[in-house]
């Protein structure tokens, strides 16, 4: 499995990959949608260190594993080159920055008993990032589905269907369903390239590598949260907004750790730093048990991640050149991006909620179209300021 999958010299160095993970960690605001279209963006339009092909792979795999999309992909990312270390430092780069952020504003919370001001800041923020993702978005569909021509859309249009079904039932079901996914990958694979095991009896060999790991800690509580957060990390596909049904679900329902207020808190603290919106259970575990709690469900979390994307991209990644398998990765690609913007729909309901959010969500879109090498984190600093005076004078 350490082996590298790619036998050509990579573009960029270990230490390269690393660096960039990390930056991205620290500054990358916007969730799922928003962090998989940076990725794009810098590795394969700006840098060069990943071709088109590769990226798409990544983001098949990253969505049919289970987990937060972006660490998946920063995880395949990391281990297409550089095997089990690659992947492991990507990891760790892209996860630490958050979960330190996090601890410490679960210390704060603990201190000053709540967040109003966050709050302030997020009405800002939270419509910033609907026009930063919304941009993604745009990106992701033109590159993975087809540009808006006319042209365009009736070559691929079966791919529009697949785009378009992502998006109502994303919206409809507000969770990404994976057997969405599967059955369009599976379906165009079998209308552009059948596999010949098709045409001819075979068998189909299949190689799914399971990891699973057991936590024991020595309070009882501890031991609970490391059950139910690799519960959460293991069945739970797409991006933090598919884990957060299952989260209130656990934490608030079932064993009663936070109550309703302080879990709308914790949602917003995953929102408004940057790195994967689940990062947010870092900061319900530091509510829950403290910094042992923090580090028991954010390791919980994203274990499941890791195990599953390592154990299968080397066969993955050896068979992504098949016609037959390059039509399953387009399928599931169109339907995932789909999915991604219903995700775009469903956080814009509940972030644009008067007229100066819609407003500083149209300003935002407009700013990153026209105005070049904008960075995202002036934009968010900008935001939080900008809902902060909202919220507080006005």
């Amino acid at each position: 499995m350490e082996e590298r999958l790619n036998k050509i010299k990579p573009a960029y160095s270990l230490l390269d990959i690393t660096k960039y993970y990390l930056k991205l960690g620290t500054w990358g605001f916007g969730g799922p949608v928003a962090l998989v279209g940076y990725i794009h963006r810098d590795l394969v339009e700006d840098k060069g260190w990943l071709t088109e092909e590769e990226y798409k792979e990544g983001l098949a795999l990253a969505q049919l594993a289970p987990g937060p999309l972006a660490a998946q992909l920063g995880i395949y990312i990391g281990f297409v080159h550089y095997g089990l270390i690659g992947a492991t430092l990507t990891g760790l780069a892209f996860v630490l920055p958050s979960f330190i952020m996090v601890v410490l504003l679960g210390m704060a919370y603990q201190l000053y008993g709540g967040l109003a001001w966050m709050q302030a800041v997020f009405y800002g923020v939270g419509a910033a990032v609907i026009g930063i993702i919304a941009m993604s978005a745009y990106k992701l569909t033109v590159k993975s589905v087809s540009k808006f021509e006319l042209a365009a859309m009736k070559a691929k249009w079966l791919l529009w269907l697949f785009y378009i079904a992502g998006i109502i039932i994303t919206v409809v079901t507000q969770k990404e369903e994976i057997l969405l996914f599967l059955a369009c990958g599976i379906g165009y694979m079998l209308i552009k390239a059948p596999p010949k095991w098709l045409k001819k009896p075979a068998v189909l060999p299949v190689t799914l590598l399971v990891g699973t790991g057991f936590w024991q800690y020595d309070g009882k509580k501890l031991v609970e949260m490391g059950w139910f957060f690799l519960k959460a990390g293991a069945f739970v596909f797409g991006s933090g907004l598919a884990i957060v049904p299952f989260l209130h679900g656990g934490v608030v329902k079932e064993f009663g750790w936070l109550n309703e207020h302080q879990f709308v808190d914790a949602v917003a603290v995953a929102m408004i730093t940057p790195g994967p919106v689940v990062i947010t259970v870092g900061f319900i575990g530091y509510l829950v048990a403290g910094f042992p709690g923090a580090c028991v469900a954010a390791l919980a979390t994203f274990l499941p991640c890791y195990l599953f994307t390592v154990a299968l991209a080397p066969s993955f990644k050896k068979i992504a050149k098949n016609a037959s398998i390059k039509a399953f990765v387009d399928g599931i690609t169109a339907a995932v991006i789909g999915a991604l913007v219903g995700s775009v729909i469903i956080i814009g309901s509940r972030s644009i909620i008067d007229i100066p959010t819609a407003l500083i969500a149209i300003a935002v879109l407009f700013a990153l179209i026209y105005v070049k090498k904008l960075q995202e984190p002036y934009i968010i600093g900008i935001a939080a300021i900008v809902g902060f005076a909202i919220k507080t004078w006005l």
